[in-house]
């Protein structure tokens, strides 16, 4: 039976606009329904899930989603939301990237199943590279007016007289280009819906109009809105710029402690956009976050079920426990089982100093490693006094005067990591 894909996003709050008539088209029939991914990097990043978890909804709904990669949209550059025109792509490029979508993607939809609705992937530059310039211009063009494209939103921005750039020929053409990705869908595919960002309503109802004029027939198109964060501050950014689906690009650490440190505000509409919890389970989850706020439950189960479905379970569970190393009971081993990345992103802005590798070779005592090679503490005598107090710590583990810092307290090779009470630390680099 077929669940009511409208109504599933309505309650998660994954509609903005939709073209009448669309719920009741999708109750009717299993439906094939398209969104577009753009291929400019091998990554998708967080910004991407809104779209990918559409269309796993409308696969969990008993439809059939349609992975629409845009190498030829790529190679063009969609002027919706954006006021510089991007760099163009070669074919060799686009199609490691369409490759490398494909697997993130997979973690979400099911494509290689025998069941009737698997997902499919498809790349626009296929119908679109052998396309002349004349043929586009007289088989698509002549049915959109000018007046009719210069009237989307997406143009009239980049044309105002606030706008400094302008708008290429290029970009103008861009949603005629995606229109005709609808029509050519629509009569290849049987591929009734559009879906994308609030943004992308102008694009995508030229594709609906291009369906009606040349084919006769009725497209639909439904979109979700932009996330925006409370702050307004910009959502999937950080100081150091997208977060990555990609473990390469950001880690799955990273990635964890960006949902956990969602605000309360945002928690509640990000776990029923970015996960698949049911509804009497988010709102239980609710009433009790708002019973004790300062437990962080909202976010600890967001970050817990994205992570885990991007990553996996055991990236989940290194994830906390790199993120209880700074902040929990953790120990020497938790520490020596971090990777290099991880254990410079989880100490990211502590002071370290570079020891020669002779050194620890040979031990190296306590208190030269605190105070005069390593420079944590200001003298030997405040050293001696943070040994007396029992206050020190190397690599999370209680160490008295005389202990001798050698190779087996290296992690990574590389790193040993100093510690006086709970919250001051510094890092030796062996070098």
């Amino acid at each position: 039976m077929r669940k009511n894909f409208v109504e599933e996003l309505t309650w998660r709050g994954m509609i903005q606009d939709s073209m009448p008539g669309t719920e009741a088209h999708l109750l009717e029939a299993m439906r094939k329904a398209y969104v577009g991914i753009d291929p400019t990097a091998d990554s998708l990043h967080i910004g991407h899930l809104v779209g990918v978890m559409g269309l796993k909804h409308f696969q969990l709904s008993g439809h059939k989603p349609v992975a629409l990669i845009g190498g030829a949209t790529g190679m063009i550059g969609d002027p919706s939301g954006k006021s510089d025109e991007r760099n163009l792509l070669n074919e060799e490029t686009l199609l490691h990237n369409q490759n490398a979508i494909k697997a993130q993607l997979s973690r979400f939809l099911d494509f290689d199943s025998d069941a009737e609705n698997a997902a499919i992937i498809v790349n626009n530059y296929d119908w679109m590279k052998n396309f002349s310039f004349l043929e586009f211009i007289r088989d698509v063009g002549k049915h959109i007016t000018v007046n009719y494209m210069m009237a989307k939103d997406s143009v009239k921005k980049r044309l105002s007289s606030e706008s400094t750039v302008g708008m290429s020929f290029t970009e103008f053409t861009y949603q005629m280009v995606q229109g005709y990705d609808f029509l050519h869908l629509y009569r290849d595919r049987q591929c009734t819906l559009q879906m994308g960002g609030s943004d992308q309503w102008g694009n995508i109802t030229t594709g609906t109009e291009l369906i009606r004029r040349v084919d006769g027939g009725k497209g639909y198109a439904l979109t979700w809105p932009l996330i925006t964060k409370a702050d307004g501050t910009k959502f999937g950014k950080t100081e150091g710029g997208n977060i990555w689906l990609d473990a390469e690009r950001t880690s799955p650490y990273k990635f964890y402690q960006y949902w956990l440190n969602t605000s309360d505000a945002d928690a509640e509409k990000h776990i029923k956009i970015f996960t698949f919890l049911s509804r009497d389970t988010i709102e239980a989850l609710i009433e009790e976050h708002k019973e004790a706020p300062h437990l962080r439950i909202l976010q600890k189960r967001l970050a817990e079920e994205i992570t885990t479905t991007v990553h996996s379970k055991e990236d989940l569970d290194n994830a906390i426990k790199a993120s209880d190393i700074l902040f929990g009971n953790s120990t020497g081993d938790d520490l020596k089982r971090l990777n290099e990345k991880t254990f410079l992103e989880v100490f990211e802005g502590v002071p370290q100093t570079e020891i020669s590798k002779t050194e620890i070779e040979n031990g190296l005592d306590i208190i030269a490693a605190l105070a005069e090679q390593g420079g944590f503490l200001k003298s030997n005598g405040e050293a001696r006094r943070a040994l007396k107090e029992n206050s020190i710590s190397v690599n999370k583990e209680k160490v008295q005067e005389g202990y001798l810092i050698t190779a087996n307290d290296l992690i990574n090779n590389k790193f040993v990591l100093l510690q006086r009470g709970k919250k001051n630390y510094f890092v030796l680099k062996i070098v």
